[in-house]
């Protein structure tokens, strides 16, 4: 089973700034290319933080209440940046991006350098598939050929990304089997289990002497 990469969805060409770019040069940039924000990185093109919508208009807060002061992409940005390496699966790009709540990932190389971005639309591009497509890869790919189930094992079902899985398996270990690798299927979003089992080879009691 094949699972994009980071590295395979990124962008290459990043907008970004120096820790001197200056406030307005920044919402130039933002401003020309439609883009909500964007990585700072230092004169070894290692990412120090990011610079996003947000950070500009608390910086425009700050300044309104105080004398006014040139600012810096240094000043605003929010740092440490949360990155990303390219060899990492989309789908742990996705859940990155939830649990920090931000809408880009700076791609970095093993020594920090900033190689690319990844945002949420890049990655949507992975997650937008059909639920016939889906379907075929976790009854065919997955529980037929990587976990060799027998066929009619397993009946599968999607809707909207979510995965309905209602069969019989032959051991008890490998139910929750099933499900996980369901779960990797890029596209997914969801898993829903009603699967019962023949023998219980997690009871010891059951397992041969």
């Amino acid at each position: 089973m094949k699972a994009h990469t980071v590295g395979e969805v990124m962008t290459s060409e990043v907008v970004q700034a120096r820790r001197t770019t200056s406030f307005k040069e920044v919402v130039r940039l933002l401003d020309h290319h439609r883009i909500s924000g964007l990585p700072v990185v230092d004169d070894d093109d290692k990412v120090v933080g990011v610079v996003s919508g947000t950070d500009l208009v608390r910086e425009q807060a700050v300044r309104a209440g105080g004398p006014d002061r040139p600012a810096t992409a240094g000043d605003m940005m929010t740092s440490p940046a949360i990155t990303i390496h390219p060899e990492q699966p989309v789908p742990d790009a996705a859940r990155m991006m939830e649990r920090h709540g931000v809408e880009r990932l700076p791609v970095v190389d093993e020594e920090d350098r900033l190689i690319g971005i990844a945002t949420r639309r890049d990655l949507l591009r992975v997650f937008l598939r059909t639920d016939e497509d889906i379907r075929d890869e976790v009854g065919g790919t997955v529980i037929a050929g990587e976990l060799g189930l027998p066929d009619g094992a397993v009946d599968v079902s999607v809707r909207d990304g979510v995965v309905t899985l209602r069969g019989c398996v032959e051991l008890r270990s490998q139910a929750p089997a099933v499900l996980q690798a369901a779960w990797r299927v890029e596209g997914v979003i969801g898993v829903v289990g009603f699967l019962t089992y023949r023998v219980d080879d997690c009871d010891p009691a059951v397992l041969p002497a």
